[in-house]
C-alpha cells in the first residue's frame, strides 16, 4: 500500500515547479536583432592566417587533416615553385603552401584539434557562429573564403619574402632589420 505522502505530497511537490515558474515574467531572446558577445576562447568558424607581409602561414603539411575526428579537412600542399629567371611564385616561406584548402561545415563538429596540430599557428579559430545555410555546397569553405583578409602593408602573394633573409627568420618574428648575421647569436 502507499503511504500518504506518497498519495498526496508527491503530486503536490511535482507540480510545485510548474507552479512556481507560471507566474514568472518570459524572457525571449532576440536573437537576430540582439546578438550577445562570444566568450573570448568560443571556437567558431576557422580563419587562415597570413605573416605581416602578405605571406600565408600554411605550409600545406596536412597535419590539421589528420588531427580532425571527424574528417572534414582536405589539404593539398604544393611547391613553392622557382621560375627561369631566378625569381620564385612564394606562397608562403616555407617550401611549400596549401594549394587546396577545404573544410567541411556540415561535418566539422568545431572541436578545435586542428588548431592544435598547426605548427604555424597558421589555422585559427574566429569568434563567427552564424553557419547555417540553406544548400549543403556553400557549407564547405574553400580557401579563398578561410584566408585572412589582407590589411595595409600587405602584398597579394605570390610574392618573395619581405620579413627576413630565410624561412627561419619568419618562424622566429625577425624583421630583416633585426636578422642576425651568419654564425651571431640567436635571440
Amino acid at each position: 500500500m502507499a503511504s500518504v505522502k506518497e498519495s498526496l505530497w508527491d503530486p503536490v511537490a511535482g507540480f510545485g515547479v510548474t507552479f512556481r515558474t507560471m507566474f514568472r515574467k518570459v524572457f525571449t531572446e532576440q536573437y537576430p536583432f540582439d546578438k550577445k558577445p562570444t566568450a573570448p576562447r568560443f571556437h567558431g568558424r576557422h580563419q587562415l592566417n597570413r605573416w605581416p607581409d602578405g605571406l600565408e602561414k600554411c605550409i600545406g603539411c596536412e597535419l590539421c587533416a589528420w588531427a580532425c575526428p571527424a574528417d572534414a579537412i582536405y589539404v593539398e600542399g604544393a611547391d613553392n615553385t622557382v621560375d627561369s629567371a631566378g625569381g620564385s611564385a612564394r606562397y608562403s616561406p616555407g617550401e611549400r603552401y596549401g594549394s587546396v584548402y577545404q573544410i567541411n561545415y556540415l561535418r566539422c563538429i568545431l572541436c578545435g584539434l586542428c588548431i592544435e596540430a598547426c605548427p604555424t599557428r597558421a589555422l585559427t579559430m574566429t569568434n563567427e557562429y552564424e553557419l547555417a545555410d540553406r544548400s549543403r555546397e556553400s557549407l564547405i569553405y574553400e580557401k579563398k573564403d578561410l584566408l585572412a583578409p589582407l590589411l595595409p602593408g600587405m602584398q597579394e602573394p605570390p610574392h618573395e619574402m619581405l620579413l627576413g633573409t630565410t624561412d627561419k627568420d619568419y618562424y622566429r618574428g625577425l624583421t630583416g632589420a633585426a636578422v642576425p648575421a651568419e654564425g651571431g647569436a640567436e635571440q
